[in-house]
C-alpha cells in the first residue's frame, strides 16, 4: 500500500528538520519539504499530498495566502491543513486560519504527543480509505468478470445461430451435389457456382469465428479508431437478429474518431442492444426501432442508441447503472453497471440514460484522443 504523504511548509530549515525528525519517529510517512509557498504549490502539483503543515509567518507569501491559493485548485482543495506557529497565536489568527479550510492550529512550542495524537487521525483515515478503495476495486473486478461471463453465455446463442445457417447451407449444397450428379447434371457451370457458393458460406464462418474471438480477446490495447467500425462489428455479430426480431435498425454515423478499446466499445453496443431486443420480446412491441447515431462535439464522439421499446418508470431509471439490479426475469444485473465501468473507466468517458418520447436513450460521450 502507498505511503501516507505529508508536505512540510516553513521558511526556517531548522524547523523543518525538526518536524521531520519528531514525524518520522512515531510513524513510517512520506515527507515532503519546501522553504517557501511557492516552493510548496510546486511540489502539490507533482506530487500526491495527503495532509499540509504550514508555518504561518514566512516571506512574500505567508501560511494564510498559500492555504487560500490552494483551496481555490481542485488538486488541492481538500487536503487537509494544519498551520503550525509561534507567533499567530491570538484568536482573531486561529479564527482566520480556520475559516480558510485549515483542520488544526497549532501554536509553538509543539508538544510532540500532542502532534502525533493529531497525525494518528488523518493517517488512519487515509488507511480505511485505501483499504475501501481496494476493497472496491475488487468488487469491480468480480462484477466485470461476472458480466463477460454473463455477456459470453448470451453470444454463444447467437454464435450457434450464425454458425447453424451456414453450415445448413454448405449441408444443402452438398445435397445438391448428389441430387446433380444422379440426374448427370453436373457440368462446368455447375462446379464454378458449387465452388464460389462454398468459399462464400466457408469465408462467412471464418469471419463469424474470428470476431467472437477478437470480441472476448483480453487484450485492451487503446487506440484511435472509427466508430462505425465498432458499430458495424457489434451489428455483424449479432447476425440476422434484427431481421428474426423484426427489427428497423437506423444508423446515423460518418467518420468519427475514439480513443480507447475498439473490442470494449463493441461489448458496450452489445450490451445495448440485446437490452432493447428483451424488452421489445418482454413488452411484444410491434415496429421495433432502433437508432444509432454519432456527432462529434469538440474534443468527444457523442454516441446516442434509442429504441421505442417503452422506457422505464423513473425509480427503475436511477438504478439501471448499479450493481445486481436488473428488471429481467433472468437477467444478471450487471451488463449495464459493465457499459457504465467501461465508459468511464477504460475510455475516461461519460453515460446518461433517459427516457425519449417512446423508450430508452444512451447517451455515450468518448473521447477521441488520449488526453
Amino acid at each position: 500500500m502507498e505511503k501516507f504523504s505529508i508536505l512540510l511548509v516553513d521558511d526556517v530549515p531548522e524547523n523543518i528538520y525538526s518536524l521531520k525528525m519528531m514525524i518520522e519517529d512515531s510513524f513510517d510517512v512520506e515527507i515532503y519539504s519546501a522553504l517557501n509557498a511557492q516552493e510548496g504549490i510546486e511540489i502539490l502539483m507533482k506530487e500526491d499530498v495527503d495532509l499540509i503543515l504550514t508555518d504561518v509567518q514566512m516571506p512574500e507569501i505567508d501560511g494564510f495566502e498559500f492555504v487560500d491559493y490552494i483551496k481555490n485548485i481542485d488538486k488541492t482543495k481538500d487536503i487537509p491543513v494544519i498551520f503550525i506557529t509561534g507567533i499567530y497565536d491570538k484568536d482573531e489568527y486561529k479564527t482566520k486560519g480556520y475559516n480558510l479550510g485549515a483542520v488544526e492550529y497549532i501554536t509553538k512550542p509543539i508538544h510532540d504527543v500532542l502532534l502525533n495524537s493529531k497525525l494518528k487521525v488523518y493517517i488512519d483515515i487515509f488507511e480505511r480509505r485505501k483499504q475501501d478503495e481496494l476493497q472496491i476495486a475488487e468488487k469491480e473486478k468480480v462484477l466485470i468478470h461476472q458480466s463477460k461471463m454473463a455477456t459470453m453465455g448470451e453470444m454463444i446463442g447467437v454464435i450457434a445461430h450464425q454458425l447453424k445457417q451456414p453450415l445448413n447451407i454448405l449441408s444443402l449444397y452438398c445435397n445438391d451435389v448428389k441430387t446433380s450428379y444422379e440426374y448427370n447434371e453436373i457440368d462446368e457451370k455447375f462446379i464454378e457456382d458449387f465452388s464460389k457458393n462454398t468459399k462464400e458460406q466457408i469465408q462467412f464462418l471464418s469471419e463469424t469465428i474470428d470476431g467472437f474471438r477478437n470480441f472476448f480477446n483480453p487484450e485492451k490495447n487503446k487506440r484511435e479508431f472509427f466508430i462505425k467500425n465498432a458499430i458495424n462489428t457489434s451489428i455483424k455479430l449479432l447476425g440476422n437478429q434484427f431481421e428474426v426480431n423484426k427489427i428497423d435498425l437506423t444508423l446515423e454515423v460518418d467518420d468519427e474518431k475514439v480513443y480507447g478499446s475498439e473490442t470494449e466499445l463493441e461489448q458496450v453496443i452489445l450490451n445495448i442492444i440485446n437490452n432493447s431486443i428483451d424488452a421489445f420480446n418482454e413488452r411484444a412491441i410491434e415496429n421495433r426501432k432502433i437508432n444509432i447515431s454519432v456527432l462529434s462535439k469538440q474534443a468527444y464522439t457523442i454516441l446516442i442508441m434509442e429504441d421505442n421499446a417503452g422506457g422505464v418508470n423513473i425509480e427503475t431509471l436511477e438504478k439501471l447503472f448499479d450493481p445486481y439490479y436488473t428488471t429481467k426475469a433472468n437477467g444478471t444485473g450487471t451488463g449495464l453497471y459493465m457499459v457504465k465501468l467501461v465508459i468511464k473507466n477504460s475510455f475516461g468517458g461519460d453515460l446518461k440514460i433517459g427516457n425519449s418520447k417512446d423508450g430508452l436513450r444512451y447517451i455515450i460521450a468518448l473521447p477521441q484522443k488520449n488526453f
